[in-house]
């Protein structure tokens, strides 16, 4: 079997970045911090592939901090339709198990639990089922991440009866049991660095030569991992049989620099003789438009020395906004290079797509090329072009920053790429005008970072970093409203000091009202326009008392805002009819909501039957373009349209920061193309393709042609949003999300006896409850005895509490000779939670009773705790230590559905429900 050339084959290459992640630090469960540096081993090795010619046009795909489905359904994909090469990359968070015989690849969702688990991870050990699994020839396995190296020992222990395993190889960053540093915000990790230098060498680069060429080049550059060990790429299995080797890239080599002192123009006649010959025995060529076939600056893995070669100026690298400007950084560039850049190569910026472009005569394009590098380096320079009778001859090109809402970013990005390769981005030598780099953060975090800490994004420090929290500083902001513009500019004008300025354009680009999607089972008889998100909300539950309600965060994405100032009732100039606390019952419950709508929408059909009852809010476009991770088992949903939530509108904004004005006409120019061609008719079919609608008239659909199922033709707009109610909003939201109340009433008459001592009697049941609470939450304890005026006694005072004093409280506790009057003690704690819920802190009761004494909740004193239930705004947990307590009939289940509370009995999993619904209440332990 000869080395195997993957070239004309069906390959796939699928590069998995996870630089984003939901959960990260101080937050217990949350991954060690964010990793922006992977965004830039996204494009930068998918550039480096698509000029390497191994992969074809689609057949390389990026995933952006993808959630686990999104990676292994990706995954999957790949695998059927790869068959030549199969190529998959991970960069991001890893963890071991505690033995080492499993490798967690940590997607955007991961958490770790102590002793539940590692949620939002994918094993090794299930990549390597689906790999062997694949139609492909050959597989290659590259991971840059903490332990790394622990792959092999997972290969090499696989149970592979049928020996598919030995089609995988594995490229790792680093040797077994080390953790690796996770670079910064500007450039690529190291090894990902290291890795696309090597593949950008030029000629045919194979895994084996691949291999030698990283370790090499970080060896030389003495990269370090944690503790200040060396950082070593490792390889399955190194020494290369020659059958084992596959081809990885195959693209146009560069010429090394001339000897010191060489005469330049001998080489210069020696190049031109030669057409697209080389230089030193070498080939030369050119990759894509905007730059050459290997990054400025390297040659062969080598430096360069590229003395200042322009028309007027020369810089030591492109600058723009974020980055550090060099002096008399400007226009001169020559040959494919940004010059004057002494023995460190200009970065390389540009689409990941490639362009064929327009050829070039000798007379008509080549020998003016040539004289006019002789004219510009005078007498003593040498400039370096990609001189070849098919190519013309192109610069890097600048790279614009667009920053976006969560819900927004498929749709810009598609929009973006689309640009980058239109002929509106071309110049008539076919070259790249410029990139465009489209990132999303929260929009509260944005927000925030725009208006508030602009010297932060320009200075960052190590407290207070926006570079890493939310990404490099913006040329252009997308917002789904202009009413963030307006809250932007109102916090900016509290502020000393202002590094930004905003610059929004006129009216928005598209328009996308928010809507319930609501199952199409279920939306029948449903009247879908001309009524309030209330009204709407009151049909469901009437028509169905098991429909869910969803929405995603609303400190992430505007849409979730906006629609939660419908579920409060909120509007310009009034407090809100809703209390903010009842409104958040109204939704389903989970541990923590989804950071987008369309993750929100990818998530529900994981369970078919949370699916099919399930309504979510959501932008309407997603209708069309949020479907796409489960189509076949997701259910088909129609849109019903709440007159009383502000539709998405988005803006295009120009962000000016101060000192950022070096390269201000090139950047101006460039923004000016790319907002004309977004706003133009070739923008609008790409966003109409994402299922907007136009922003003015009836607010018809821009692709009507292929709108789905359950779509209005027009709406009437609803109001547009305004700032001060989002605002206000958003700070209810954090009032009914902040620090909770909790008051337990523990069941201490005599029939508690049995179901009192250890972790499964009553007082240990709440004590594994209270991590649960932190500092900030107020929690008190009753115990609960009695059937005269006094039903209940104190054992723990309602108030903040160290955790440590609240479980000393509940081993003193004891059970009373004496019964319990349920009903009573019920009544006082409703009272007593009504009279402290006047601020919209979460609040709750737990009742936990063997129901040994339900025969005092019957007729008019039950009757007359559901009334107190349901009006005082705190739910009711009935948590029943009978394994019948919360059947059908029994008081405890109908006191917890009046209360919007559960009932739980020792037939459900019950301590960790229990701790879950106090969690949901409280703050949780630092």
């Amino acid at each position: 079997m000869s080395r195997f050339d993957p070239r004309g084959k069906a390959n796939r290459a699928l590069l998995a970045g996870v630089s984003e992640y939901d959960h990260t630090a101080p937050d217990p469960q949350g991954v060690a911090g964010q990793l922006p540096a992977v965004r830039h081993n996204r494009t930068t090795l998918e550039d480096a592939l698509h000029r390497g010619g191994v992969f074809g046009a689609g057949e390389v795909r990026t995933l952006a901090s993808p959630a686990p489905d999104d990676f292994t359904g990706a995954l999957r994909r790949a695998c059927r339709e790869a068959r030549g090469l199969l190529l998959l990359y991970f960069a991001g968070h890893a963890v071991t198990s505690t033995s080492g015989n499993e490798l967690h690849l940590q997607m955007r969702t991961a958490r770790v639990l102590t002793g539940h688990g590692l949620p939002g991870s994918v094993s090794f050990s299930q990549v390597l089922g689906e790999l062997a699994e694949s139609n492909a020839e050959q597989v290659v396995v590259i991971l840059d991440c903490c332990y790394a190296g622990n792959a092999a020992g997972i290969w090499h222990r696989f149970d592979d009866p049928k020996r598919k395993k030995h089609k995988i190889l594995l490229l790792m960053s680093v040797q077994p049991n080390r953790c690796i540093l996770g670079g910064d915000a500007d450039v690529a990790t190291p090894f990902t660095r290291e890795l696309t230098g090597a593949l950008d060498a030029g000629g045919e680069v194979w895994l084996s030569g691949l291999y030698a060429a990283v370790k090499e080049r970080m060896a030389a550059a003495k990269y370090r991992a944690e503790d200040d060990d060396p950082q070593r790429p490792q390889a399955l299995a190194p020494p290369w049989a020659p059958e084992a080797d596959v081809l990885l890239a195959a693209g146009p080599a560069v010429p090394p620099p001339p000897p010191a002192g060489e005469p330049w123009l001998p080489r210069l006649r020696a190049l031109l003789t030669r057409g697209a010959g080389g230089i030193g025995g070498r080939e030369v060529g050119t990759g894509e438009a905007g730059g050459p076939g290997v990054r400025a600056g390297e040659t062969g893995g080598r430096e360069a020395d590229v003395p200042n070669v322009g028309a007027g100026k020369a810089g030591a690298r492109k600058t723009g906004v974020g980055e550090a400007d060099a002096p008399n950084s400007g226009a001169g560039k020559a040959g494919g290079w940004e010059v004057g850049a002494p023995r460190t190569g200009a970065r390389r910026v540009g689409s990941r797509k490639a362009r064929v472009r327009k050829p070039a005569t000798r007379s008509g394009r080549i020998v003016p090329a040539v004289l006019l590098a002789l004219l510009v380096t005078g007498a003593g320079g040498y400039g370096i072009l990609a001189l070849t009778g098919e190519s013309a001859l192109c610069g890097p090109s600048l790279e614009l920053r667009v920053l976006t809402d969560p819900d927004l970013e498929p749709a810009i990005r598609a929009a973006a790429d689309a640009y980058v390769t239109s002929d509106a981005n071309t110049t008539g030598d076919g070259c790249r005008r410029s990139g465009v780099t489209v990132n999303s953060a929260g929009a509260v975090a944005v927000v925030t970072a725009l208006g508030e800490r602009t010297d932060a994004w320009q200075q960052p420090r190590e407290d207070d970093n926006p570079q890493r929290d939310i990404g490099p500083q913006p040329d252009v902001w997308i917002p789904a409203t202009r009413a963030d513009v307006d809250r932007v500019t109102s916090a900016a004008a509290r502020e000393d000091r202002v590094f930004a300025r905003l610059e929004p354009q006129d009216g928005p680009l598209a328009y996308s009202p928010v809507v319930l999607a609501v199952p199409k089972a279920r939306g029948t008889g449903l009247d879908p326009t001309g009524r309030s998100l209330a009204e709407l909300l009151d049909d469901l539950e009437q028509a169905d008392a098991t429909a869910e309600l969803h929405r995603s965060d609303p400190e992430s994405t505007d849409s979730a805002l906006l629609a939660t100032m419908g579920l409060y009732g909120d509007r310009p100039g009034a407090r809100g009819a809703a209390d903010a606390r009842a409104a958040e019952q109204r939704l389903a419950r989970t541990a923590r909501p989804e950071p987008s709508a369309a993750r929100l929408l990818c998530t529900l059909p994981g369970d078919h039957a949370v699916d099919g009852r399930s309504t979510a809010l959501v932008p309407e476009f997603l209708l069309k373009t949020g479907i796409g991770c489960h189509p076949a088992t997701r259910v088909p949903r129609v849109a019903a349209y709440p007159d009383d939530v502000p539709g998405l509108e988005p803006a295009f904004v120009r962000v000016r920061w101060e000192d950022g004005d070096r390269d201000a006409e090139a950047r101006d120019d460039a923004v000016d193309r790319f907002r004309t061609w977004l706003t133009g008719t070739d923008g609008r079919a790409v966003l109409g393709e994402h299922g907007f609608r136009s922003a003015t008239g009836e607010r018809g659909l821009l692709d009507a042609a292929s709108a789905p199922e359950g779509l209005a033709e027009s709406v009437r707009p609803a109001r547009r949003a305004d700032p001060s109610t989002m605002d206000r909003a958003l700070e209810r939201y954090g009032n009914a999300h902040g620090p909770g109340r909790v008051l337990f009433l523990l069941d201490s008459s005599g029939s508690m006896a049995g179901r009192w001592d250890g972790s499964s009697g009553g007082p240990g049941i709440l004590k594994q409850t209270l991590p649960g609470l932190g500092g900030e939450d107020e929690y008190g304890v009753w115990a609960v005895h009695g059937t005269g005026d006094r039903t209940h006694t104190a054992l723990l005072p309602f108030g903040t509490h160290e955790r440590s004093a609240a479980e000393r409280a509940l081993d003193k506790a004891e059970v009373r000779d004496a019964e319990a009057d349920p009903s009573g003690a019920l009544r006082d704690a409703l009272e007593f939670m009504r009279e402290r819920g006047t601020d919209e802190r979460p609040q709750l009761i737990v009742y936990l009773t063997d129901g040994e004494d339900d025969g005092r909740l019957a007729g008019k004193a039950l009757e007359d705790v559901l009334d107190r239930a349901r009006g005082a705004g705190a739910p009711v947990a009935m948590v029943s230590l009978s394994s019948s307590g919360c059947d059908q009939g029994r008081p405890a289940p109908r006191i917890a559905e009046a209360g919007r509370g559960r009932c739980l009995d020792v037939g459900d999993d019950l301590v960790p429900a229990l701790h879950d619904e106090v969690a949901r209440t409280g703050m949780g332990e630092e």
